[in-house]
């Protein structure tokens, strides 16, 4: 595995609630929207256990729906728990990227 692969695997859970935050979306949208924005190697086989995962942890429910294009597909958004664990998870996120940044930014010399 990686170096990009494991710190990814970190965040990847956040991401794809902040990208279900947004709107109600289906698992392969999502895999779209996540190498639209640059996270290319990350696969629609890694996506759907997280899904799984969130919707046992009630962040994320599912619900069938038409699809204008094909069979119905399973449209995921977040419960009031899953907005909850966003709201966490970007404190958390700050709180890691901000130090980090100005470490990166001084090349690893301490103040």
């Amino acid at each position: 595995m990686t170096l990009r692969s494991q710190l990814l695997k970190g965040i990847l859970e956040g991401c794809i609630l902040s990208i279900i935050g947004q709107q109600p979306t289906y698992g392969y949208e999502l895999s779209v929207k996540l190498q639209a924005f640059g996270l290319d190697d990350v696969s629609e086989g890694s996506i759907y256990p997280i899904l799984l995962r969130l919707q046992k942890e009630d962040l994320i429910q599912g619900e069938m729906k038409k699809s204008e294009s094909g069979p119905k597909r399973k449209y995921y958004a977040l419960t009031d728990k899953g907005h909850a664990s966003l709201k966490q998870f970007i404190h958390h996120w700050q709180t890691i990227k901000q130090p980090v940044d100005m470490i990166i930014g001084k090349g690893g010399n301490r103040p």
